[in-house]
């Protein structure tokens, strides 16, 4: 199975599935003599865990061992291989699914390209591969703090229930003492009506997350293949559930005359508005990166569920294990993390060519 690694220069391969001992990754290309700091990557693997009735109930501590590249605190240089252990599976709960495919799940599309599949929670599909994202961009992140590049994430939308604010309207630093990690107190009580009605009927739901990239000096991108948005794009759309995504202006410059949608530059390079979302000709300008990821509903629901079994007869199945009812409250330290892992890719491939 390829396509298990992120990035050029600094990458990410994880590995693991989700009821199996664990799941783990390798970061090659860090840089040496990085301090870590095991606090901060513990406390982002802390925000992906569930907080509330409308996340999954299954409890993993989350704790993180590091085998290698570490040496008295600091990078060495070498490959940084680590493991978050899987203690509370239930893999009786998913004996059913050995011969039925689940509706908008990626069994099917297991089987048949490899002709097996770990049935037990979706093995390398399932959302708890994003711990080890989420650890490898903890790394990442500490990378980028040294130039001052900070990423927050936030959610803009659950439902049909939306923030309708802009990032600039945002006080970001408290972006983690909102509930759901939406920064509006009052539409936090809809929220929390409508997942709870959703839990009741045994539904889910969707939702969006946006993402902003502050300090981002300009020049990291590459103009053709490797822009800077193309990366991102693929980054986020590797995550579980992700259906969409939008930088800058986004599907609504489509409705802009050139006139108004061009970035106007002032005499110290910047510009006077920010349609192009801090990227142009796919290299960074310097000006704020920002975009957004749209989530569709988890497929597992609580309720009866059509499916087929293996021999193309339908039948009424309860998916078993446990799931959330919407994906975006635990994503928002995935997104920041994919983001985080793209941009020290694209930093340190940025300081090669200005380094010859």
């Amino acid at each position: 199975m390829p396509g298990n690694t992120i990035g050029k220069l600094f990458t990410l391969t994880t590995f693991g599935e989700s009821h199996g001992k664990c799941i783990g990754g390798v970061i090659d290309g860090c840089p040496p003599q990085l301090e870590l700091d095991i606090v901060k990557i513990q406390y982002e693997l802390e925000r992906r865990k569930p907080k509330d009735a409308y996340s999954t109930p299954r409890k993993e501590e989350d704790s993180i061992e590091f085998l290698s590249g570490i040496f008295e605190g600091k990078t060495t240089g070498t490959p940084i291989a680590f493991l978050i252990p899987n203690k509370n599976t239930r893999e009786e709960d998913y004996s059913i699914l050995k011969e039925i495919f689940r509706p908008s799940h990626a069994d099917f599309a297991y089987e048949k390209k490899y002709g097996i599949r770990d049935y037990k929670g979706g093995g390398r599909a399932s959302a708890r591969e994003t711990a080890a994202r989420v650890a490898g961009g903890a790394i990442a992140k500490q990378i980028l703090s040294q130039k001052g590049i900070c990423i927050t994430a936030y959610v803009s939308q659950i439902g049909d229930i939306g923030l309708n604010k802009k990032y600039v309207e945002i006080e970001l630093s408290d972006i983690d003492s909102f509930p759901f990690y939406f920064p509006d107190k009052e539409k936090t009580i809809l929220i929390q009506e409508y997942l709870h009605k959703c839990k009741e009927e045994g539904d889910t739901t969707g939702g969006i997350i946006s993402c902003i990239i502050k300090n981002c000096p300009a020049g990291l991108g590459e103009p053709v293949f490797d822009k800077l948005q193309a990366d991102l794009a693929k980054a986020m759309l590797s995550i579980n559930a992700v259906k969409g995504f939008e930088y800058g202006s986004g599907f609504a410059s489509a409705a802009m005359k050139g006139s108004f949608h061009n970035d106007l530059f002032n005499s110290d390079f910047s510009t006077q508005t920010n349609h192009s979302g801090g990227i142009q000709g796919g290299i960074s300008n310097g000006q704020d990166i920002y975009f957004n990821v749209a989530f569709k509903p988890i497929a597992s629901l609580a309720k009866p569920v059509e499916a087929i079994n293996k021999n193309g007869d339908r039948e009424k199945i309860l998916i078993g294990g446990r799931h959330d009812v919407c994906p975006v409250p635990r994503a928002v330290p995935i997104v920041e993390a994919m983001a985080a892992l793209v941009l020290a890719d694209h930093l340190l491939r940025y300081e090669a060519i200005k380094s010859r």
